[in-house]
């Protein structure tokens, strides 16, 4: 049995039409038209305790809407939610002793007072006792490098240093599970790979479940074990990369460097990209050929010196997945 047990849900919302015109602008003032946009229909999944999941899809899809259920901000209209034993919107208080949320447009830090204040405002608000408040913080201070800026007025910091103190915020009363709604958003390269380790460290030696939602392929790659694709509030994917890679990622990109030689290089089942004398890339399609085939055919034109293969970046799946789904 998971951890966590989605089963069903929908979430629909009733959004006004703005028309445009001073004449239907003014009609809608007293006569105001909506329309139904359906968030999410019938999502069902489950998560085992210490997965990290990765939620994604485009903008709009209902990724947020999912989170804001999970975490007991939303009601649905339909299904179950069982989080622990909890229905997080009937079991407020008790379920949110047991998670941690980080939303990247939303600060959970007083803004001008020092993060220090914020964090000791929080242990009274969670009732965290003395010698565990004590033991983790010392741990986030130091494995989110927060030693010199935890006496800064939040207002000081800079988006890289904010998201780490948001990060040990939403950890200070050791939560089972921590939900993150893009929580490198913005960031430069150096804050988003500290935030990344990090994420990756609670959950190895803490074991809390992270499901985490973006935009930012790369968070996905470097840090989930499974991911949930959703699309106009459909599962549309339940599976590893891996598992996406092979089941839609068939294409792969060879680039060789050989003795030179004058004829470009035919081979079926690739297209050729680029080619000069002494070098070419290739779009192999692995449905039409195997790699090895392609590799065969590559060394009977020409003296190969070396060959890279490179599989197709997982932001071209995804897009491919989104045409393929008309999303």
């Amino acid at each position: 049995m998971g951890l966590i047990r989605v089963q069903g849900i929908s979430k629909s919302f009733l959004v006004a039409k703005r028309p445009s015109g001073i004449r239907h602008a003014v009609k809608s003032l007293f006569h105001r038209e909506y329309t139904t946009v359906e968030a999410l229909q019938d999502i069902s999944f489950s998560i085992a305790p210490g997965e990290i999941v990765g939620y994604i899809g485009p903008n709009g899809a209902g990724k947020s809407t999912t989170i804001k259920v999970m975490s007991g901000i939303l009601v649905p209209d339909r299904g179950t939610c069982s989080i622990m034993g909890y229905t997080p919107w009937l079991d407020r208080v008790p379920y949110v002793q047991n998670i941690g949320v980080v939303f990247g447009q939303r600060s959970q830090l007083w803004w001008d007072v020092p993060v220090m204040d914020s964090f000791e405002l929080l242990r009274d608000i969670y009732k965290i006792p003395p010698a565990a408040y004590r033991d983790t913080l010392t741990l986030l201070i130091d494995t989110l490098d927060l030693k010199d800026i935890i006496h800064t007025p939040v207002r000081q910091l800079s988006l890289g240093q904010r998201m780490r103190c948001e990060i040990a915020a939403s950890l200070l009363h050791s939560p089972s599970i921590l939900f993150l709604d893009e929580p490198t958003i913005g960031l430069d390269a150096v804050s988003k790979i500290a935030v990344r380790h990090f994420i990756k460290t609670i959950n190895k030696e803490k074991g809390v479940t992270v499901i985490l939602t973006t935009h930012d392929m790369n968070d996905i790659e470097a840090l989930a074990d499974r991911i949930l694709l959703i699309g106009k509030g459909s599962l549309l994917y339940d599976g590893s990369v891996q598992g996406l890679r092979s089941q839609f990622g068939t294409r792969r990109t060879i680039t060789a460097e050989y003795r030179e030689n004058a004829h470009p290089l035919q081979i079926p089942g690739a297209t050729l990209l680029s080619w000069t004398p002494d070098r070419a890339i290739l779009s192999v399609d692995t449905e039409q050929i195997m790699m090895s085939e392609a590799i065969t055919q590559l060394s009977s034109q020409v003296e190969l010196l070396d060959v890279t293969i490179d599989t197709q970046p997982i932001e071209d799946i995804i897009v491919q997945m989104y045409k393929e789904y008309q999303l």
